[in-house]
């Protein structure tokens, strides 16, 4: 390990063992805030499945992820990765074509800007009144939160083109398609990655505040039901679960932006 991370591991675990002397003195109170090896306990056992393997039963994947923890982690993480497809598969051909178009965008633009600063959240009531319970509603909020960054870095991308690179395109007789494909397209395509690298992270915002409303299962149904009996450790895995598949995710669309754009990182090199 390098010194430089185990100079960033200082304040972490510094923080972790005020905490947990905090906790084990009594100067906080523990139902409050439990220290952290209880929640570490308790973390560890929500992972462990409910019930011995029986090969005759099941797989021994789904038996893996039969505990209580991996099971709305997977719950989640599925709600976060088809609500993020459905916002972002319609915010970017959305966004390329306002972006491209001055007509549509002048047209469209002012409907955006009053939508835009709308939280997710303040569609609950409708979503729970136009799909009733279930996954649709949850579907819907992740869906939303995802489109607005996705769709305004797509448009941003498109209509900051270098205009020498369209002036360079048409001198050398490229025509509408291959201009779109061959150059604006790629220059826009920084903005667009980055705006679904938010929208993911926005995904994970809005799928913890809809499995407290409309669904019965997940990390923010889990969350929820534990704050009703005061499991503060119980609320604390929970949210260091959501932490790591943040983390995961995050780093996952980096990788494939760096992958995707590394002729644009070899071109700043």
């Amino acid at each position: 390990m390098s010194l430089a991370s185990l100079r960033g591991a200082l304040v972490p675990v510094a923080l972790l063992l005020l905490w947990e002397i905090l906790s084990r003195t009594g100067a906080v109170s523990p139902v409050v805030l439990p220290p952290p090896s209880a929640v570490a306990v308790k973390w560890w056992a929500g992972l462990q499945p409910a019930l011995p393997y029986d090969p005759a039963q099941e797989s021994y994947l789904s038996w893996l992820f039969s505990g209580e923890m991996p099971h709305d982690a997977v719950s989640s993480l599925g709600r976060v990765l088809a609500g993020f497809a459905l916002g972002a598969g319609l915010a970017v051909p959305v966004g390329l074509m306002l972006g491209t178009s001055d007509g549509l965008y002048g047209l469209f633009n002012p409907l955006l800007q009053v939508l835009r600063p709308i939280p997710p959240i303040a569609y609950i009531p409708l979503a729970i009144v136009w799909f009733g319970l279930g996954n649709p509603p949850a579907l819907f909020l992740i869906a939303l939160g995802t489109f607005f960054p996705v769709l305004v870095n797509t448009i941003a991308g498109v209509r900051q083109v270098d205009s020498i690179y369209i002036r360079a395109a048409r001198n050398l007789g490229a025509g509408r398609w291959t201009m779109f494909r061959r150059v604006i397209l790629p220059a826009a395509s920084p903005f667009v990655l980055a705006g679904m690298r938010i929208g993911i992270g926005t995904a994970f915002i809005v799928v913890i505040v809809a499995e407290m409303i409309a669904v019965s299962d997940g990390l923010g149904y889990r969350i929820l039901e534990a704050r009703e009996y005061m499991w503060s450790d119980k609320i604390i895995g929970g949210m260091l679960t959501i932490g790591i598949l943040g983390l995961i995710i995050d780093g996952a669309m980096s990788r494939l932006n760096d992958h995707l754009l590394r002729w644009h990182r070899g071109l700043e090199r």
